[in-house]
């Protein structure tokens, strides 16, 4: 087993007709792969061309979601007689299930944790785990906020350490030049692995969080909260801000060393610190080696990591990241 540390949908339509033509849809313009990376993940593409039938069942992180959903629908262009059912449970609800034996793969926002690996461990669930993309927990405020622009890591903790809880209610008591506006804050719940990196990398203990907040492990809830309030103030994945930049503004974050701006550029140099970090997906080996179906759906997820993430707006990992992970997809194979 290797451990490794580190929402809809938008235009799948669109997305899925790029697919078909093989090329690369939703370019970024700040990706330091460029078009050469994403044309080297679709080429690459070995997915079996026999007729695959059956259900893929996929449960955890949030944030992976959306792209599980958009790999799920472009598999189905080729295999249409394979269902892929993706739910959002968060990451830790997901592992619950992975490792209950009730899912094929688990979406994770972060690494498994150590009681969470024993309790596969007891029950017999072998896995191994896949770097699809890469993620900048995004800070978003009503786009209608003209006085915040950057937060330091320092004032985050302020606003979010369990001592702030029904105390820090204003954004003048975050800085005093902020206007008198009652602070209402949005984010993920418990079990998602967003609230774990971020109230690790900001609060320096998991878990460590005021609950007085509007929490869910839905991102489109968060999205709404924050949306809906002049005074709102939210974390989420970077995707769910790139699909609402008509209601909502990112904030920079100053951890130490000036005011950095999430971006697929400033994730993969790691310059947006502390809270860029990799996403997973995590494939049971049961399944991959029992259900073809699972098989099918894992090889073309991986061979095709960098344009899935381009087509459906999330971060995309490197081609090394590519390699490795078709490398250990081919030893947990068992081939």
């Amino acid at each position: 087993m290797a451990i490794r540390p580190v929402p809809k949908v938008v235009l799948l339509l669109l997305a899925l007709a790029i697919l078909a033509l093989g090329t690369v849809g939703c370019g970024r313009d700040d990706d330091d792969n460029g078009g050469e990376a994403a044309d080297t993940a679709a080429s690459a593409d070995t997915t079996t061309t026999e007729a695959l039938s059956g259900d893929v069942i996929v449960d955890g992180s949030s944030t992976v979601g959306p792209l599980t959903t958009g790999a799920a629908e472009s598999f189905r262009e080729q295999q249409p007689d394979v269902n892929v059912e993706v739910g959002i449970s968060g990451t830790g609800g997901g592992f619950e299930r992975f490792c209950a034996g009730e899912t094929d793969i688990s979406d994770a926002s972060r690494p498994i944790e150590d009681d969470e690996a024993s309790i596969c461990a007891d029950a017999g669930i072998e896995y191994d785990d896949y770097n699809v993309a890469i993620d900048a927990i995004t800070m978003i405020v009503n786009v209608d906020n003209d006085w915040a622009t950057c937060l330091t890591t320092e004032q985050l903790k302020k606003i979010w350490e369990p001592k702030a809880e029904k105390k820090i209610t204003n954004w003048n008591q975050v800085d005093p030049s902020f206007p008198d506006v009652p602070l209402t804050l949005a984010g993920p719940g418990t079990d998602s692995g967003t609230f774990d990196y971020f109230t690790d990398a900001i609060n320096g203990e998991e878990g460590a969080s005021r609950t007085d907040y509007n929490a869910s492990e839905d991102d489109n809830v968060t999205v709404q909260a924050v949306a809906g309030d002049e005074g709102g103030l939210g974390y989420l994945g970077y995707t769910y801000y790139e699909e609402n930049t008509d209601t909502l503004k990112a904030l920079e974050v100053d951890g130490g060393n000036g005011c950095v701006a999430p971006s697929a550029e400033t994730a993969q140099d790691g310059t947006y610190a502390p809270l860029s970090r990799p996403l997973f997906i995590y494939l049971k080996t049961e399944s991959l080696t029992t259900k073809p179906q699972v098989a099918g759906f894992a090889d073309y997820y991986l061979n095709n990591a960098i344009s899935l993430a381009d087509q459906f707006q999330f971060i995309p990992v490197t081609d090394e990241v590519v390699s490795e992970n078709l490398s250990t997809f081919q030893t947990q194979q068992g081939r």
